[in-house]
């Protein structure tokens, strides 16, 4: 019996010793690890903390739990120290990092524990469904914790596992919340201890967002002890540490925010009407008062301005600078209207406050909040005002070097609420302002919003020469900001919003002081070639609109207008960088030149764009990226052909002058030996002279005779035609034998074969250069087949090549072509009358 006892004895010590053992071991602090924080620089200290939260979780990923709660009572004893206080509020955010991280290991290991092969835990799960290996694991973490010695350690590890409740009661969260609350009136600092209250109210809330007895308690909590601020203990550690009393009460400004955001959470308005009794009666309250105002639904703020003005002129301004309770309170005024009777009185009060003030950046903080109100409740003679008042408290000793921000925040309010331009820049200290951005990267920045706003906001197009000057100047800005390092994605901006105000510009039927403004853009905006295309566009659509004004007939005084026009396009186009640009605004200024019947200008136009094409690149650069040019140079010569069709011969010159030079052009440039590209180019010149062989051509413009009219079907004529036809078919003939060789040009000819075919209307010509090369490309010579099929045409007879093997018949009698094939026909859709054509 006694041995038994005796037994019991030494097991019950051994447990005591055990016990006591693993108490010493969580309260030991590691003095080693201790020092290792001190006299580190901001940087060192934070990485040092980032280490230990890593530490953290290598331990728990290593089942060593009691390491890991270890570091967290580590780390927890830091926030008891306020050495270097400015740091506080830094180091509360680094490990609370930590608590957050310790208190998800924990809840999520007791979850994990929850789950088994039968049954998975609900989201919303009561005590009844966790077992008990849980609920006990849950429990001895909170024992562990409790025989933590130290208050601020114990009270921060528990409310970081403040959700592991639900495990063990309905009501364990709601009864933990008031006892923690408790536990923090015994941190004597009112620093750490309005932290604490803080990292409680955010925990509590993400756990229990509903009870909020807990989070009005901390708060008058909170207020109890306001008075220490003040107190001698207080002044004396600021002393020592050398901290004014200005720089150390904003460091309670993060814990106290999140504290009143905690509390007007869904909060009705009859609760800020208690926190204003309340602050009322504390003496020094600004730093309530701004808290106060941060967090609160701005409505309610607003509805209450007059109160809130009254209690910050009582504020002692030693405590805290009244420009920031203003500065607050313009904040919740910009987001919602104050009474409309109060709002000059409110205006004028906080002006009163914040023009006297004599440090720049103190003044500009607050500046910058109080002009949105201004622009939003005034009108154009209160903004200048305002303005008037930054440039004269920012101009000395160029204070606006060193608030760009807050200068740019100040204009993009002022233009996101002026969006009429005129009144804007009626606004006689808006261009002054302005001249206060002398950095010309936030010059620059600052005039790309002003032309967003325009390009978005101005609906009709202006002349007003107020809104022109001072957005050519804006524009003017922008360009000249371009440098051989712009990036290629700026210039496309810059030119897109240059772009914009150009387009928006009309001086309605004054066709001339258009033109004028155009000549003076081109000067000033060289260097962006997107808008000088822009503008040679714009200069075409003019000519084109003085054409309408005048039906066609133009005076003297329009036809010398038109010409300037033409002229201005004329000698801007090679100014451009991009050969295709060249080319197609060449090709496109031509055909305004013809249709204003400038032939002359036009006739010059194709030859400039005829004696570019040898300068195409083999391969050109689209959107970063090499590529082939032929395809590029088919389209524009395709483009070309249809223009030549209607372009009349210049006497001087001879017969299909510039058919002839093109031609040219073409036999000179060198081709890609196994394309078919060029074949594809001479099958379109063949279109084109069988369409110039018509009697009538197919279109015309108005009062420019072409072709058919000066010639009027003359042999000379079509016989020169018909040599063209026999050179062109020459050189296809050529290019066919060599693209036989190889098995590429195999392939061409099946396509090449219904491009060829297309033009066997000038049956003469076919006959006698296809019969004796059917051994290249046809199946059987020509004039030993039969066609038949018609054109859907109804006013002649043609031709129409189909999918398959088909024999065709041509309405003036035998002769076929035949292939296996065949495509379907008419490029341009160009029919040809059998009247114009000799039968074979």
């Amino acid at each position: 019996m006694g041995s038994e006892k005796g037994k019991a004895g030494t097991a019950t010590s051994a447990m005591s010793e055990k016990v006591r053992t693993r108490l010493e071991e969580l309260d030991d602090f590691e003095e080693g690890s201790q020092k290792e924080l001190l006299n580190l620089t901001q940087q060192d200290y934070v990485n040092r903390i980032e280490e230990l939260n890593q530490s953290l979780k290598d331990a728990w990923a290593s089942d060593q739990k009691v390491k890991a709660l270890k570091i967290v009572i580590q780390c927890s004893k830091l926030l008891s120290d306020t050495g270097v206080i400015q740091f506080y509020p830094s180091k509360f955010v680094l490990i609370t990092d930590i608590l957050d991280t310790f208190g998800k290991l924990v809840y999520e290991r007791i979850f994990s524990m929850c789950v088994d092969n039968r049954s998975v835990l609900p989201d919303h799960f009561s005590p009844e469904n966790v077992n008990d290996t849980a609920k006990e694991t849950c429990l001895n973490w909170f024992f562990k914790i409790a025989s933590i010695r130290e208050l601020i350690p114990r009270f921060y590890v528990e409310a970081s596992i403040l959700k592991c409740n639900k495990f063990l009661s309905k009501t364990g969260i709601s009864e933990c919340l008031p006892r923690l609350t408790c536990m923090i009136r015994g941190i004597g600092d009112p620093l750490v201890s309005v932290y604490a209250r803080a990292y409680l109210c955010r925990v509590g809330m993400e756990v229990a967002p509903h009870l909020k007895e807990s989070l009005n308690k901390n708060f008058f909590d909170f207020l109890l002890t306001f008075k220490q601020i003040h107190g001698d203990t207080v002044q004396n550690q600021l002393v020592v540490q050398g901290v004014e009393l200005l720089s150390y009460l904003p460091l309670y400004s993060p814990a106290m925010d999140w504290i009143f955001q905690c509390i007007s959470y869904h909060a009705p308005e009859t609760l800020l009407t208690e926190m204003m009794d309340r602050c009322k009666k504390l003496g020094n309250n600004a730093l309530l008062l701004n808290s106060v105002m941060s967090a609160f639904r701005a409505e309610f703020i607003a509805t209450r301005s007059m109160d809130f003005i009254g209690m910050i002129k009582e504020c002692d301004e030693s405590g805290f600078p009244k420009h920031l309770l203003f500065r607050s309170l313009g904040l919740n005024l910009a987001l919602a209207d104050p009474p409309e009777g109060d709002r000059l009185q409110i205006l004028n009060e906080a002006w009163k406050v914040i023009t006297k003030l004599k440090n720049p950046q103190d003044y500009i903080n607050c500046a910058e909040v109080w002009v949105e109100y201004t622009c939003k409740h005034f009108t154009k003679r209160e903004v200048n005002t305002v303005l008037a008042d930054v440039i004269k408290h920012m101009t000395p000793d160029r204070a606006f070097e060193d608030s760009y921000p807050q200068l740019h925040s100040i204009i993009k309010k002022v233009i996101a609420h002026f969006h009429d331009f005129s009144v804007l820049f009626s606004v006689e200290k808006f261009l002054p302002f302005l001249d206060m951005f002398q950095k010309e990267s936030v010059r620059v920045e600052v005039c790309k919003c002003i032309m967003e706003v325009f390009i978005k906001h101005q609906q009709e197009p202006t002349k007003d020469p107020v809104i022109l000057n001072a957005l050519l100047h804006v524009c003017k800005t922008m360009h000249d900001s371009v440098n051989a390092l712009t990036l290629e994605d700026e210039k496309r901006m810059l030119a897109y919003l240059i772009n914009g105000f150009i387009k928006m510009v009309s001086f309605g039927r004054d066709f001339e002081q258009q033109l004028s403004f155009y000549v003076e853009a081109r000067s000033m905006f060289c260097n962006l070639e997107p808008v000088l295309v822009q503008l040679i566009h714009s200069v075409n659509r003019l000519a084109m609109e003085t054409r309408k004004v005048m039906k066609g007939n133009h005076s003297r005084k329009t036809a010398a207008f038109v010409r300037a026009c033409v002229a201005y396009c004329f000698i801007t186009i090679p100014s451009l960088v991009g050969i295709f640009t060249r080319l197609n605004l060449y090709l496109h200024s031509g055909q305004v030149a013809l249709a204003n019947q400038c032939l002359s200008q036009a006739d010059a136009f194709f030859k400039a764009a005829i004696s570019l094409i040898p300068e195409v690149p083999k391969m050109i650069n689209i959107d970063g990226k090499m590529r082939p040019s032929e395809s590029f140079l088919l389209e524009f010569l395709c483009n070309f052909f249809s223009t030549l069709l209607i372009v009349p011969d210049h006497p001087e010159h001879g017969v299909l002058f510039l058919v002839r030079e093109l031609l040219n052009v073409i036999q000179d440039y060198t081709w890609e030996d196994s394309s078919d590209d060029k074949i594809r180019i001479y099958t379109c010149v063949l279109h084109l002279l069988s369409a110039m062989s018509q009697e009538t051509y197919l279109y015309h413009i108005d009062k420019v005779d072409s072709n058919d009219s000066l010639y009027g079907g003359d042999s000379k004529f079509l016989a020169e035609n018909n040599k063209l036809c026999e050179t062109v078919m020459a050189q296809i003939l050529e290019h066919l034998k060599t693209l036989a060789k190889d098995e590429v040009g195999a392939l061409c000819l099946l396509h090449l074969n219904a491009r060829v075919s297309r033009v066997v209307g000038h049956w003469s010509i076919l006959e006698r250069k296809l019969g004796h090369v059917s051994n290249v490309f046809l199946c059987r010579p020509i004039t030993e087949c039969s066609i038949q099929g018609f054109c859907s045409c109804t006013k002649c007879s043609v031709f129409q090549l189909l999918a398959s093997p088909t024999r065709i018949s041509a309405p003036w009698g035998a002769g076929t072509l035949r292939h296996e094939s065949w495509r379907p026909p008419c490029l341009w859709g160009l029919c040809v009358t059998h009247h114009s054509i000799p039968p074979p």
